[in-house]
């Protein structure tokens, strides 16, 4: 009698393990470093060290998923479109390799480091996504601030929050835009850092 029910559950098997074959493959993007750095003879490191702390944000953006944004305010994430890594992250390291390689500071860490720093560099991310209305635009927004590590004032501060014009409706292009989007935010906190400690270093030169 039992044999009457082990031909139809091994077809029933076999027909969902032929479904989940068929099932579409997941594609995976990931931001990049800007390839603008020009040789040359790069003035003197400030004498700090940076300690870099994780970039917070909301549970949509700590996800691997990429958002937009139609109708309005309705939100969704793409199914088989996805970062490597969740966007908060992908920018802290982003932003961490940028800084080690300006060779601009004695020292760059990451907070997670057992290192001790003079100053922490902390970040909050509200914005990643595609956002579609008279036509597609990817839109990041984000917030940099510097504390001094002996104080724990915060000594420096700086919002980025632009929409960058997408080339077609397709999730590539969408992904290349907020690349674009992020390196230049980024490229506006690192001067944004740099002109800080030179007028710094100034001030302490004067005093002396």
């Amino acid at each position: 009698m039992k044999r009457k029910f082990i031909f139809p559950a091994l077809m029933l098997c076999l027909g969902i393990l032929n479904g989940c074959g068929a099932a579409r493959p997941s594609k995976f993007y990931q931001l990049t470093l800007p390839n603008d750095k020009t040789p040359g003879a790069d003035p003197a490191p400030f004498p700090v060290t940076l300690l870099l702390g994780p970039v917070t944000t909301s549970h949509l953006y700590r996800d691997d998923h990429i958002v937009y944004t139609s109708n309005g305010e309705a939100m969704g994430t793409y199914e088989y479109h996805r970062w490597a890594e969740p966007p908060s992250e992908m920018i802290s390291d982003v932003l961490l390799r940028e800084l080690q390689e300006s060779e601009r500071y004695q020292h760059v860490y990451s907070l997670r480091s057992d290192s001790r720093g003079d100053y922490v560099l902390r970040g909050r991310l509200y914005d990643f996504r595609e956002i579609t209305g008279n036509g597609v635009a990817a839109r990041v927004a984000f917030e940099f601030e510097l504390r001094d590590s002996k104080t724990g004032a915060t000594v420096w501060s700086r919002s980025y929050s632009h929409d960058e014009p997408v080339s077609s409706k397709d999730v590539t292009a969408v992904v290349a835009a907020l690349n674009r989007n992020v390196q230049s935010g980024l490229s506006e906190v690192m001067g944004g850092l740099e002109q800080y400690f030179f007028k710094r270093s100034e001030t302490t030169a004067a005093a002396r």
